[in-house]
């Protein structure tokens, strides 16, 4: 079932209430996302900087094993977003590729994009986003789709990339190039670039 907007709808989790969001939520990314390699088929080219982050063991990197731990990967994420982030609701967009797929909640009515992708999309937040989804399979347990309520940033992980691409601040994206234990694997990217596949790594 798909969320058309008509009505609020909420599911509960943790002792609490959530919203489920509709198409409306993700309009301005998927009306200024065409399809192709470039950074901007994931990410609309409104932000002031972008960057690719590659999955923690997804390429050659000469790294220690604690920063390719995938737990301490997922806490820096967070916390690099959290630390540029006024307090406010985070969208959290868990992406439907198959029967088993961890959406959070499978009953939820989802968002589907103009390409056909579905999503549960849920308004939450970081604590939400490190913990919700149980199955960590091979791209791991964060939200698919992230941003926040004003849109200052998004992040963004498509249908078999194992890399998720960013766009946001200069300070975000700088932030991201600085952290200690993502910055080997994080890479700016120009928006007006053909093609931002990470080096070493294919485009399905």
């Amino acid at each position: 079932m798909v969320h058309d907007c008509e009505a609020e709808v909420w599911r509960t989790k943790d002792g609490r209430a959530w919203r489920i969001g509709c198409r409306a939520e993700i309009a301005w990314i998927d009306e200024n996302t065409p399809s192709g390699l470039a950074i901007t088929s994931a990410i609309p080219p409104v932000f002031e900087a972008y960057a690719t982050l590659e999955f923690p063991g997804s390429g050659d990197h000469d790294s220690s094993s604690e920063r390719e731990d995938p737990d301490r990967h997922n806490a820096s994420v967070l916390s690099v977003l959290s630390e540029h982030t006024a307090a406010q609701p985070w969208w959290l967009g868990y992406l439907e590729i198959g029967d088993d797929t961890d959406v959070v909640f499978r009953d939820a009515p989802k968002v589907r994009t103009r390409i056909g992708w579905e999503y549960v999309l849920i308004e939450a937040g970081p604590e939400q986003a490190g913990v919700w989804r149980e199955d960590a399979d091979w791209k791991g347990v964060l939200p698919d789709l992230m941003f926040p309520a004003d849109h200052s940033w998004l992040v963004s992980t498509l249908w078999d990339d194992d890399w998720t691409c960013i766009g946001g601040s200069r300070e975000l994206v700088d932030a991201f190039l600085a952290h200690p234990d993502l910055r080997h694997r994080v890479r700016e990217v120009d928006p007006s670039d053909s093609d931002a596949t990470p080096p070493g790594h294919t485009a399905i």
